[in-house]
Protein backbone atom coordinates (compact mmCIF):
# COMPACT_ATOMS: atom_id res chain seq x y z
CA UNK A 1 0.00 0.00 0.00
CA UNK A 2 0.62 3.56 -0.57
CA UNK A 3 2.33 5.64 1.83
CA UNK A 4 -0.12 8.52 3.29
CA UNK A 5 0.97 12.09 3.57
CA UNK A 6 0.67 13.34 7.07
CA UNK A 7 -1.38 15.57 5.98
CA UNK A 8 -3.94 13.30 4.71
CA UNK A 9 -3.78 11.26 7.68
CA UNK A 10 -4.28 14.28 9.80
CA UNK A 11 -7.48 14.83 8.17
CA UNK A 12 -8.68 11.27 8.22
CA UNK A 13 -7.89 11.36 11.88
CA UNK A 14 -10.07 14.09 12.82
CA UNK A 15 -13.08 11.31 12.26
CA UNK A 16 -11.38 9.27 14.71
CA UNK A 17 -11.26 10.62 18.06
CA UNK A 18 -8.33 10.28 20.57
CA UNK A 19 -6.01 8.98 18.09
CA UNK A 20 -2.96 11.12 17.33
CA UNK A 21 0.10 10.85 14.72
CA UNK A 22 3.39 9.86 16.76
CA UNK A 23 6.17 9.54 14.39
CA UNK A 24 5.28 6.83 11.96
CA UNK A 25 1.92 5.50 13.78
CA UNK A 26 -1.27 6.48 14.87
CA UNK A 27 -1.84 5.74 18.04
CA UNK A 28 -4.84 5.79 21.06
CA UNK A 29 -4.96 5.27 24.30
CA UNK A 30 -8.27 3.76 25.64
CA UNK A 31 -9.31 3.38 29.66
CA UNK A 32 -11.46 0.76 31.01
CA UNK A 33 -13.06 0.22 34.12
CA UNK A 34 -10.62 -3.12 35.22
CA UNK A 35 -7.60 -5.31 34.22
CA UNK A 36 -10.35 -7.86 32.98
CA UNK A 37 -12.17 -5.58 31.16
CA UNK A 38 -9.37 -4.01 28.89
CA UNK A 39 -8.31 -7.75 28.52
CA UNK A 40 -11.33 -8.26 26.93
CA UNK A 41 -10.91 -5.37 24.66
CA UNK A 42 -7.59 -6.66 23.49
CA UNK A 43 -8.80 -10.18 22.89
CA UNK A 44 -11.22 -8.19 20.18
CA UNK A 45 -9.07 -5.92 18.90
CA UNK A 46 -6.83 -9.28 18.10
CA UNK A 47 -9.85 -10.71 16.54
CA UNK A 48 -10.26 -7.63 14.17
CA UNK A 49 -6.50 -8.00 13.47
CA UNK A 50 -6.25 -11.67 12.66
CA UNK A 51 -9.37 -10.81 10.37
CA UNK A 52 -7.54 -8.17 8.70
CA UNK A 53 -4.27 -9.41 8.47
CA UNK A 54 -2.90 -6.09 10.02
CA UNK A 55 -1.11 -6.24 13.73
CA UNK A 56 -0.73 -3.55 16.05
CA UNK A 57 1.21 -2.44 18.46
CA UNK A 58 -0.74 -3.02 21.82
CA UNK A 59 0.95 -1.56 25.34
CA UNK A 60 -1.68 -2.82 28.62
CA UNK A 61 -1.13 -1.13 31.63
CA UNK A 62 -3.98 -2.70 34.07
CA UNK A 63 -6.82 -0.88 33.01
CA UNK A 64 -5.29 1.10 29.83
CA UNK A 65 -4.84 -0.37 26.58
CA UNK A 66 -2.83 1.49 23.84
CA UNK A 67 -3.30 0.51 20.45
CA UNK A 68 -0.34 1.71 17.99
CA UNK A 69 -0.89 1.23 13.92
CA UNK A 70 1.79 1.15 11.11
CA UNK A 71 1.91 -0.66 8.06
CA UNK A 72 5.88 -1.75 9.15
CA UNK A 73 6.57 -3.11 5.32
CA UNK A 74 5.85 0.47 3.76
CA UNK A 75 7.32 2.33 6.80
CA UNK A 76 4.87 4.40 8.31
CA UNK A 77 0.72 5.00 7.67
CA UNK A 78 -1.25 3.57 4.90
CA UNK A 79 -5.00 2.94 4.26
CA UNK A 80 -4.78 -0.13 6.01
CA UNK A 81 -3.93 1.15 9.94
CA UNK A 82 -6.65 3.78 9.48
CA UNK A 83 -9.27 0.94 8.58
CA UNK A 84 -8.33 -1.04 11.11
CA UNK A 85 -8.80 1.87 13.18
CA UNK A 86 -12.28 2.48 12.35
CA UNK A 87 -13.28 -0.89 12.71
CA UNK A 88 -11.14 -0.81 16.67
CA UNK A 89 -13.66 2.67 16.93
CA UNK A 90 -16.69 0.16 16.69
CA UNK A 91 -16.08 -2.32 19.28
Amino acid sequence: MALMSQRAIKTELKNLKGWRLIGIKIQKEFKHTSFIEAMGFVTSVALLAERANHHPEIDIRWNMVTIALSTHSDGGVTEKDLTLAREIEKL
